[in-house]
């Protein structure tokens, strides 16, 4: 453990140097000083008074924490529950377009619910927190900050006190108290599907960023309790989530605990030092332990040589994880520190148990005490005891506080500074007035795309501009920039025009994603699909200049698109003010700047597709790095013609078809003999289609597979589909497999094909009938058909368009998690040909 060094050292630093500020203040100021002082002991003999006043059951009813859809205010008043959290992409009744009021109304259910002190109850008002992450982001019609690596590139923390001030303000419009944010992560390894929620792979960034976020949302130390306009912030997550190896999420971390926090724990300096009062503990392990188990970094580290005087919230079923520990049974975890328990559907259980542990002195009583003091204090000094119901405070209801004009502004300037301009050949930028552009490419008018994960669903999916009120794409950003100023602005689809464009602007980059779904194998952007390089090379082609905007969660290596573009701006996921990128790109009527360029890197740009297996890249490697990039009139920071060609032949690479959801190009469809094609659009809720309902379910984590469950009646399918053929046949030469994880949740009552389709009327399937029959229900199991038996079967795999189709006309359940064309298979997990 740390005894004298880096943190410890750095926290007593603080403390003599705040001892020898104080002996010089005014004498008016010391007894300020005293007055707090004297607040900071009535909290505390407020909580022991009121610790005192509890059973053993209400003190554990304090330390749970479900997800709405999993608790109603009946059971808060009846298990005496102190937390509820809604988690990403969940909102009152399951409604995706909840009001305003919908929200004030489910959180008065639960207060009203909590304070009610018949039949035993504490009295104890209850907490809500949320995934505000980048701005109220389960909101409709919230304003949307760029996501923490675009904000990682404005490098201004004044700007991370106003967002965290505008989410603060809307979070407790809607009567939430508490927002499970910031992320301190540094990111270490950009394969890491979380790397957007980092600021950067500097831990100097995130320190200064952490503190500043935390006083927007929280007030100066003090305020909270105090201004309605305030809610309680995380530091989350504790800690090394961004160091993994290999950058998998939820991974191991392998480092010496001076490196350790020397790396991972300055932004929890910051946060602390800004008097963060909640910290959440990450999924991740330390050298092979997971944290939600692992005493020594959570009570001796965090609450001992650190101070944390706060809350310690696990995360989503995160005790789960810790070795000999369930999700619903961890006393491990709860004795390592862990205060409030994120337990979302199982916490009944959990609570029984917990109950069973204390009376045997497994869970001592002390650590009982300890977790509900801390919960108390929390509530105690965020006002909760005092503000009445959530409708009866100052800001809840205001509708017009929601993605309000003077909000918007903030999250627009935002975007302006978080632009990385790294090419701008023969200063095509800015776009003049007179000019007639074309703007293409499938992020143009998407909004949903250039806000990323987090966005309304948790992965930020199946989103339409209509789901965004208020919000501005980037083409109707550019449209009205340049119509303003004398030009005109085309929407193509692809790289057909009405009238030749003088500049083509194409939007393009990653589809959203969220935690876990956004892992990949290496920084090739899209695995080698090449879609977004051939629409930048025909236009090339026709002799139209090129900008190139790219959303982006993370820095990836695309030379070739970089070539085929003339002017290249990463715009990351800029969130619901997408006119901030026409305001930097666009000059005014004069042919003047009105916003240059002033973003520059936070993470280091690839040159090569390969990272090494700890996660960094060697300066050889390295395109750009931190702190580069260009403002107008700067020389060109990159050679006009970079190495195109890729170390991996991504052609031999594994393909991903679904995990977590369906990665690009493929979509999820079903289909009956009626109507063979429709999108699923994979939220929360059911999507039924004739005999066939899928739902979005948990697996390994939160919301990553689909139950598709069929009824007896129409032949129906269930299957990934991509507009254009995919070539699987270099795979075949690997003796590549079609993998599946799959849970039989109902055994086939008639037949079930597993197909493939190559272009109607090209296809080929296999009778998997007796397979599926033979699974034990309910027990996950990974299976492959080698690509060679779809070949014999007639399918051209050269040019694949549906690599997974699942048919049937009988009753029969099951859960996809993971499919994949990828020649990672044991021989006795293959099925054979038939």
């Amino acid at each position: 453990m740390v005894k004298d060094k880096n943190y410890a050292l750095a926290k007593g630093l603080v403390t003599i140097v705040a001892g020898l500020a104080f002996s010089m203040m005014p004498v008016k100021l010391v007894a300020q000083d005293l007055n707090a002082a004297d607040k900071a002991a009535a909290v505390e003999k407020r909580v022991e008074t009121l610790l005192a006043s509890m059973t053993v059951e209400q003190k554990v009813g304090q330390m749970i924490q479900p997800e709405i859809k999993f608790v109603s205010p009946s059971d808060v008043k009846k298990y005496h529950i102190g937390s509820i959290l809604n988690g990403g992409g969940s909102f009152p009744g399951e409604r995706k377009n909840s009001s305003i009021q919908d929200w004030v109304d489910l959180a008065d259910a639960y207060y009203n619910a909590s304070v009610d002190t018949s039949n035993g109850g504490t009295g104890i008002p209850v907490i809500w927190g949320t995934d505000a992450v980048h701005g109220h982001n389960n909101v409709i019609g919230a304003t949307l900050f760029p996501h923490n690596i675009g904000l990682g590139a404005a490098n201004d923390p004044q700007l991370l006190r106003q967002i965290g001030e505008v989410t603060a303000r809307e979070v407790a419009a809607t009567g939430i108290d508490w927002i499970f944010a910031p992320t301190v992560a540094v990111v270490k390894d950009n394969r890491w599907g979380r790397s957007y929620e980092g600021y950067s792979s500097d831990a100097a960034i995130v320190k200064a960023y952490a503190g500043e976020i935390v006083k927007g949302i929280q007030g100066e130390p003090g305020e909270l309790g105090s201004d309605p306009a305030k809610v309680v912030a995380t530091a989350k997550h504790w800690i090394g989530d961004g160091g993994t190896y290999r950058g998998v999420d939820q991974g191991n971390t392998i480092l010496d605990i001076d490196q350790l926090l020397e790396l991972h724990g300055q932004g929890y300096l910051s946060a602390l030092d800004a008097d963060v009062q909640s910290v959440m503990v990450s999924f991740n392990s330390w050298n092979g332990r997971k944290l939600h188990g692992h005493r020594e970094l959570i009570t001796d580290v965090l609450k001992g040589q650190l101070g944390f005087d706060g809350l310690v919230v696990s995360d989503w079923d995160g005790i789960g994880q810790v070795e000999g520990c369930t999700t619903e049974n961890c006393a491990q975890a709860i004795n390592a520190g862990i205060d409030l328990i994120m337990v979302p559907q199982g916490w009944k259980n959990l609570i029984g148990n917990m109950l069973e542990q204390v009376e045997s002195g497994i869970i001592p009583m002390a650590r009982i005490d300890d977790a509900v003091t801390r919960i108390l204090r929390i509530k105690i000094r965020a006002g909760l005891l005092e503000k009445g119901a959530p409708s009866t405070r100052e800001l809840a209801g205001q509708s017009e506080i929601i993605g309000s004009a003077e909000h918007r502004a903030v999250a627009r300037d935002a975007v302006r500074k978080s632009l990385v301009l790294l090419k701008n050949k023969n200063q095509l930028l800015p776009l003049k007035g007179e000019q007639h552009i074309l703007v293409t490419g499938d992020g143009a008018d998407n909004i949903g795309k250039q806000n990323g994960g987090w966005t309304i669903t948790w992965q930020g999916t199946e989103n339409k501009n209509s789901d965004f009120p208020g919000a501005t794409s980037i083409y109707a950003g550019l449209k009205q920039a340049v119509e303003n100023n004398g030009g005109s602005v085309e929407l193509s689809s692809d790289d057909s025009w009405v009238k030749k464009p003088d500049v083509a602007v194409v939007v393009f980059g990653e589809e959203p994603y969220a935690e876990g779904v956004g892992d990949i194998e290496s920084l090739m952007y899209r695995d080698g699909h090449q879609a977004d390089l051939e629409l930048l090379k025909s236009l090339k082609a026709k002799n139209i200049p090129v900008v190139a905007v790219f959303l982006t969660g993370r820095p990836l290596w695309m030379n070739a698109e970089l070539n085929s573009s003339d002017a290249f701006v990463v715009a990351w996921l800029p969130g619901s003010e997408g006119v901030g990128v026409a305001d930097v790109m666009v000059a005014d009527s004069a042919g003047k700047v009105r916003y240059d360029f002033t973003g520059r890197l936070s993470f280091d740009w690839p040159n090569s597709e390969l990272n090494r297996t700890d996660g960094a890249l060697p300066v050889s490697d390295l395109l750009l790095t931190r702190g580069q990039g260009l403002s107008y009139g700067d020389a060109e920071i990159i050679a006009d013609k970079l190495n195109e060609k890729p170390l991996i032949d991504a052609s031999k690479a594994a393909r991903v078809v679904f995990s977590g959801s369906a990665r690009p190009p493929f979509k999820t469809y079903v289909g009956d003999s009626s109507n063979w094609q429709k999108l699923v659009q994979g939220n929360k809720s059911s999507t039924a289609f004739g005999d066939l309902t899928v739902t979005t379910v948990d697996g390994a984590v939160q919301e990553d597979s689909r139950l598709v469950e069929w009824k007896s009646g129409r032949e129906s399918q269930f299957y990934f589909q991509s507009e254009a053929g995919v070539d699987l046949s270099k795979l075949r030469d690997e003796d590549a497999a079609l993998v599946m994880i799959i849970k039989v949740d109902k055994k086939p009552k008639g037949a079930v094909t597993l197909r493939m389709d190559c272009g109607w009327p090209c296809s080929g399937g296999l009778n998997i009938t007796r397979i599926l029959r033979a699974i034990p229900e309910n027990q996950p199991v990974r299976i492959g058909v080698k690509l060679s038996c779809f070949e014999k079967v007639g399918v051209n795999l050269k040019k694949v368009n549906s690599p997974f189709v699942l048919v049937s006309s009988k009753e029969f359940a099951l859960t996809i998690a993971d499919v994949r064309v990828t020649k990672d298979i044991s021989e006795k997990s293959l099925i054979g040909c038939g």
